[in-house]
């Protein structure tokens, strides 16, 4: 993990490097390189459901990705009323 760590360090090092930004990176490309991260990493669970043949649909997003892009847990839903509509 520490190996692939360093290799993932050095690779984005590089891009740095060929788009001409200088290490320690502005803090506005630092944070849009972090938001990028973010969102490649949600692309590994959308290619296996995708790959298993499950859909991606917008409640399956929100609920599996957006809380790890954005950090805002997910949204739980309100537990529906067990004895019906009240009467009165």
């Amino acid at each position: 993990m520490y190996l692939i760590s360093l290799g993932a360090g050095i690779l984005a090092g590089l891009l740095y490097g060929l788009i001409n930004v200088r290490s320690p990176a502005p803090p506005a490309i630092a944070l849009i390189g972090l938001l990028g991260m973010l969102i490649g990493e949600q692309i590994v669970p959308v290619a296996k459901r995708l790959i298993d043949g499950d859909p991606v649909t917008a409640g399956w997003f929100a609920s599996e990705c957006k809380p790890k892009i954005t950090g805002v847990a997910a949204r739980t839903p309100e537990p529906q009323e067990q004895d019906g509509p009240r009467q009165g």
